[in-house]
């Protein structure tokens, strides 16, 4: 069998959701079955295995993009995977897998930032219906999505009539920035959040709980525009500590964790919550929003609260100050994420594929 992973989405800066799934899920596979990557920058072959086979082609944004599959028929591949849902598939002359990560934005329809303003035209268009999205997805022979909740979205608004595997996304290992393992012996101090800011991620909502939280230290890590940044400072609270990072990388993200942390989120809808999954790997807990996501990744490894209630927020965080049920918590979350991880996604993906 020849098979092709779309490897293009791998981000040679740093990465996104999307980046780190397809590099995992690549690096997984391949220790596998062997697979040849469709990559658009030789820059993408240093975070994939050492030696790979692959073929170079247009980047996903192109205008080529639609006439995909007639490109690649010329390599002869038997089977061709795709992390997205992107790839054009007319003509083409081998078995296809898509990927529908979530339907989060058919809900928010706010295209990511990186794209140059005619893709985001295209990208709001395609998103006001489902029609383009079930015609690419019935084009495919097999659809695969990340996780039950999103496998159940999917279903409901009856997006293919293909088969639908769920290929988990999973952690990465944090704990290989940390010199020893996370202590849960200081009582909560630091509160993280790694994520965009978006409006549906609700850090407002984080940011009012904190009036009920002193001498906590709310962590905002992750990149943010100027704009962004001035309309949350003009919700803290009087007397509140919050600290924008603007940035971090995986080893100060993990070192942050380490440190008298809990996770958080307010998020009014997620895709999955790659963050709470790391949290709960590094024997970190979380305090997240009551979303079926969020129980579908972090089970017992989090407590849970009511979107907008800072109040209900702050008082989630402050049940984590006993010891025992801290360690409860964390010992719950390390036995539930221990079941997302890499090698049974890529044996999951790989199974799917010997059924087409």
């Amino acid at each position: 069998m020849k098979l092709f992973f779309d490897a293009r989405f791998i981000r040679t800066d740093f990465h996104d959701g999307i980046s780190r799934y397809s590099t995992e899920l690549a690096n997984a596979l391949a220790h596998l079955t062997p697979v040849t990557f469709i990559i658009c920058d030789k820059a993408q072959l240093k975070l994939l295995p050492p030696h790979a086979e692959y073929v170079l082609i247009h980047e996903p944004t192109s205008a080529k993009e639609p006439f995909s599959s007639i490109i690649l028929n010329r390599y002869h591949p038997d089977v061709v995977f795709s992390p997205m849902q992107t790839l054009g598939s007319s003509g083409r002359r081998f078995k296809l897998i898509l990927t529908l990560h979530d339907l989060i934005y058919y809900r928010h329809r706010t295209p990511p930032t990186a794209l140059s303003p005619v893709i985001k035209l295209g990208w709001r268009a395609y998103h006001m219906t489902y029609v383009p999205q079930r015609l690419a997805l019935n084009n495919a022979d097999l659809v695969a999505t990340v996780s039950q909740t999103s496998r159940t979205e999917i279903e409901s608004v009856k997006l293919t009539k293909h088969p639908i595997v769920v290929v988990p996304n999973a952690p990465q290992n944090l704990a290989t920035y940390l010199d020893k393992p996370v202590s849960l012996a200081e009582k909560p101090k630091n509160l993280v959040y790694m994520g965009s800011f978006m409006r549906y991620k609700n850090v407002e909502a984080l940011i009012a709980g904190m009036e009920f939280l002193p001498g906590r230290t709310l962590h905002l890590l992750s990149r943010i525009s100027p704009k962004r940044k001035a309309e949350l400072i003009k919700c803290i609270p009087k007397g509140a500590n919050v600290v924008f990072h603007g940035g971090v990388t995986d080893e100060q993200y993990a070192k942050l964790l380490a440190d008298r942390a809990i996770l958080v989120s307010a998020s009014r809808d997620e895709g999955y919550g790659l963050p709470l999954a790391e949290a709960l790997e590094l024997g970190v807990p979380a305090v997240v929003s009551d979303l079926p996501i969020f129980h579908e990744v972090g089970g017992d490894g989090a407590l849970y609260f009511g979107a907008n209630k800072p109040r209900e927020f702050a008082d989630r965080v402050l049940e984590l100050d006993d010891k025992t049920h801290r360690k409860q918590v964390a010992e719950a979350g390390i036995k539930h994420i221990a079941q997302f991880n890499w090698n049974t996604s890529a044996q999951t993906l790989l199974n799917a594929i010997y059924t087409l």
